[in-house]
């Protein structure tokens, strides 16, 4: 027989877990059913967990859709300033709707006529548009924003002239080349690479959403089609456009071609236009990732915007010469147009010159950015240059991933943390709680333990839950050194092998991330992580001292499982090469300590909790640069460190890879000579730092209060301050908080 709940236990079971508010779970229950039965036509003898995901779907979208409606007669009554958006499918997506009313022409190809009335883009190749659009409700505030997404169709008579001689094949070809522009986004990351379908891709979303934001700005009414507004005066103040890396950066030069070409305004006007209107955010320093797009590429594909792009960059020029007299290097540095063998356009100068805010995504990445790659820029115009600290929502990273913490918090604090981040201070005052030290370590032990059955019955691994959970999760990156850890993890297996009745703290190293399909080192750091496993995990000396596992696919829904399970987060690039990462803030928030350098939002993680209560270690980023002009020299650690030489000559001899010998020699080959990150540079302080690190983890009571103390202090890496301070020192608007009234309510 089942006890009575105690009333802390009530409070303890709707603090957080009663957010949803569902007003009446019988008629929830009914609509799931008329969803089952009507929109999926299903019973539940034959639906599949997918159907019943989609009933579920359609039943919470049902309730979304009286608040975006609310929502959007709200916006175009009040004429606010507004953002707007960038698609995927497979099974279809039960939370968009596709909006083929809006369907807005696209152009490619072609060539420019210069007539009396100004220049005509004629003989275009047209792709359609299709406009999704996905709810993105508020957080209890009834407001329900509007993500739109694009799809490229083929118009109807597309070819249509090969299809009546016939053409067939050739007619479907061409329209499935149209299409494709949609298909697949390109995958590269940090890696730029130079092809059509990409720069078609770019152009097309730009273009579109362009369109649909004027086709706005003209009309003033909810649903209006008919231009009202005709005076662009005041489009800076309804319009942001943040242009998020170097991706969208032919919005500037589209804007100035819709302005210029079609509504007729004079070139200085429309570029005050442009400028006040548009923004940049730069995400890496990396010289790889920034996009060059080739001229004749730029050229076949889109030559208008060449030619306003080569004008932007004359004008431009003239008032570097006039800054700079006589400093023709700095002319050719800042130009837009890189010459060489090559000629590219360099849209990162692009960005810069054609915005009025320019900010990296950590205070380090922005100092950085002035420093280096944008010195010139920067000493040009300095008004421009800013910082926005990345951030994280606490509504997924928190209370909806680990509710068991989220929980224990608000019985402390109660529930104001999840919209003012800020208030975990208050939990500053608990760090000698024992009542409340003991609930954090409850909590963690029980998502391990959660996350250990998942390991279990997912990869058919055992590990010890009571082991230090250490993650390292993130993109397959040279710069990330997952490479680091491999040779913490080889190092670790050595001394345990060296000394096998000496008392090891217990490891599970779990390492996941996906590489860019092209990135051959990033596939082969994948391949050393899987194999040092198959050694390790099999080694009846080891047995569970140590596990090493690479968590597959890597995706937000493993993320919410393994972050609320991580003791230890590994945050180790090469000091000023990681922009910001956000991964870390998810760490910091559930409860991990962080081992790391001090590069991107580690460094401000480690003013906020203080030093102390991180494992730092590693170069800075000035260490960095003197190992630069010294130069970094990979043979001098591996001489002077016996274990870094021993872990060396074992990836060398294919100890971890018996059936063939050869398959890490690429990996040793770039660690020995050409490692532009430096790994060997950091090897000894890392492992001394993990040391210390195993160290902590034998007094639980202390880790604890750590933990607590990192939780306390992650505030700051909420994205409700990252967005606030993009809205008042960007976009010049004030953040709202205001609550609309629900569908039902009257006005």
């Amino acid at each position: 027989m089942s006890r009575p709940l105690s009333d802390q236990e009530k409070r303890k079971q709707i603090s957080v877990r009663g957010l949803a508010g569902v007003e009446n779970v019988t008629e929830l229950k009914k609509n799931f059913n008329r969803h089952l039965h009507f929109t999926l036509v299903k019973d539940r003898n034959v639906a599949t967990p997918r159907d019943y995901y989609f009933a579920l779907a359609h039943t919470v979208r049902d309730h979304l859709v009286g608040r975006w409606i609310r929502t959007q007669q709200h916006y175009y009554e009040k004429d606010p300033k507004m953002e707007e958006a960038d698609d995927w499918l497979r099974y279809g997506n039960p939370w968009e709707k596709a909006r083929p009313e809006f369907m807005l022409p696209v152009h490619f190809y072609g060539h420019v006529e210069h007539t009396s009335q100004g220049a005509k883009w004629v003989d275009t190749q047209v792709v359609l548009a299709m406009p999704y659009d996905t709810p993105v409700p508020g957080y209890r505030n009834n407001v329900v924003n509007t993500m739109r997404l694009w799809s490229a169709k083929a118009p109807n008579d597309f070819n249509l002239k090969d299809f009546n001689v016939g053409g067939y094949i050739q007619a479907v070809l061409d329209r499935n080349l149209a299409e494709n522009i949609s298909r697949v986004l390109y995958p590269n990351d940090n890696f730029f690479e130079g092809k059509e379908l990409r720069l078609k891709q770019e152009y097309f979303v730009v273009a579109a959403t362009l369109q649909d934001i004027i086709r706005r700005f003209k009309s003033s009414k909810f649903g209006c089609r008919d231009p009202v507004r005709t005076n662009f005066d005041a489009f800076p103040d309804k319009v942001a456009i943040q242009l998020n890396d170097t991706h969208p950066s032919l919005a500037i030069p589209e804007l100035m071609r819709i302005l210029v070409d079609l509504e007729r305004m004079d070139w200085d006007k429309a570029w005050d236009v442009t400028v006040r209107t548009c923004a940049y955010t730069n995400h890496t320093v990396l010289p790889e990732a920034l996009e060059r797009w080739p001229v004749h590429l730029l050229e076949t594909l889109l030559p208008r915007h060449l030619q306003i792009i080569y004008e932007i960059n004359q004008r431009f020029l003239n008032r570097v010469a006039a800054a700079f007299p006589g400093d023709v290097d700095r002319l050719r540095r800042m130009s837009l147009v890189e010459e060489g063998a090559v000629k590219r356009i360099n849209m990162a100068h692009l960005c810069i010159a054609g915005s009025h805010a320019v900010n990296g995504v950590a205070h380090i990445h922005s100092e950085i950015l002035k420093k280096t790659i944008f010195k010139d820029f920067y000493e040009l115009e300095p008004h421009k240059f800013q910082n926005k600290t990345n951030g994280i929502t606490p509504r997924r990273w928190l209370v909806l991933c680990n509710p068991g913490l989220a929980e224990v918090i608000a019985e402390r604090i109660g529930e104001d943390f999840i919209s003012d981040l800020d208030q975990l201070r208050k939990l500053l005052s608990f760090v000698d709680d024992e009542a409340f030290i003991r609930d954090v370590a409850k909590v963690k032990q029980e998502n391990k333990l959660k996350f250990a059955a998942y390991l279990e019955r997912e990869y058919k691994v055992h590990i010890n839950p009571n082991s230090l959970f250490d993650i390292q999760v993130k993109r397959i990156h040279e710069y990330k050194r997952q490479l680091l850890n491999c040779l913490h993890v080889i190092t670790l297996y050595n001394r345990i092998k060296r000394e096998p009745n000496k008392f090891f703290v217990p490891r599970t190293v779990m390492i996941g991330g996906k590489a860019a399909p092209g990135y051959h080192m990033a596939k082969m750091i994948i391949k050393l992580v899987t194999a040092i496993g198959d050694v390790v995990n099999h080694d009846p000396a080891v047995g569970d001292r140590l596990r090493v596992i690479f968590l597959e696919n890597y995706r937000v829904s493993l993320a919410e499982k393994v972050i609320p399970a991580a003791d230890l987060s590994e945050q180790i690039s090469t000091a000023g090469t990681e922009a910001s990462g956000t991964g870390n803030m998810k760490f910091m928030l559930n409860g991990a300590l962080t081992i790391g350098t001090m590069d991107g939002a580690n460094v401000e993680m480690a003013e906020e909790a203080g030093e102390e209560n991180f494992f730092i270690f590693g170069m800075r980023v000035e260490d960095v640069d003197k190992l630069d002009q010294r130069g970094y020299n990979a043979q001098e650690y591996y001489d002077r460190i016996p274990e870094l030489r021993q872990v060396i000559e074992q990836l060398s001899s294919g100890f971890f890879s018996p059936k063939q010998p050869d398959l890490f020699k690429d990996i040793v080959n770039m660690l020995m000579h050409h490692d532009r990150f430096k790994v060997f540079a950091d090897y000894e302080d890392y492992i001394k730092c993990q040391e210390k690190v195993s160290a902590l983890y034998k007094n639980p009571r202390e880790w604890t209060r750590m933990v607590i103390r990192n939780i306390a202090t992650s505030g700051k890496f909420s994205s409700d301050r990252t967005i606030a301070q993009y809205a008042r020192e960007i976009w010049g608007v004030e953040p709202s908080r205001q609550r609309l009234p629900a569908p039902d309510e009257a006005i």
